[in-house]
């Protein structure tokens, strides 16, 4: 099975980077402003895209300033029950951000799409974290 990895080194503290992957407001603000989350095992956290794209993501794991597990329960068929993990490592003053989208079933355009954006929403995490101003997706 094919996954999709990204490693980010983001210059502001494990604490500030866990709040922007577990918050509402953090994850509206640097993945899709319609986001409805909370961090709170087995919740149920929807990430919406427009009328496209309604994710709906099981926290499984919230391992504080260390690790967030989603499964993922409904959106497109190739991304039920994959899983994406957010591992964080603490360098100094900075943090250390692996990014994994884990258990496709093949690699298809769709998984190619998907990781190209997943690195323009790492990009934008990362400059969230940084400067308080990331790049999410907005219906226009």
């Amino acid at each position: 099975m094919p996954d999709i990895l990204h490693l980010v080194n983001i210059n502001v503290s494990v604490l500030n980077v866990y709040r922007a992957i577990t918050e509402q407001d953090g994850l509206s603000n640097w993945w899709t402003r319609g986001t409805i989350a909370k961090p709170i095992i087995n919740s149920i956290a929807e990430f919406n895209f427009g009328k496209k794209y309604q994710n709906k993501m099981k926290i499984i794991e919230l391992l504080p300033n260390k690790r967030v597990v989603w499964k993922c329960e409904q959106a497109d068929p190739e991304w039920v029950g994959t899983i994406l993990t957010f591992d964080l490592e603490e360098n100094g003053n900075k943090t250390i951000l692996r990014f994994s989208h884990k258990n496709w079933k093949e690699a298809t355009d769709f998984y190619a799409n998907c990781n190209y954006n997943w690195g323009l929403y790492m990009t934008s995490l990362k400059k969230y974290c940084e400067t308080g101003k990331g790049t999410p997706f907005k219906e226009v």
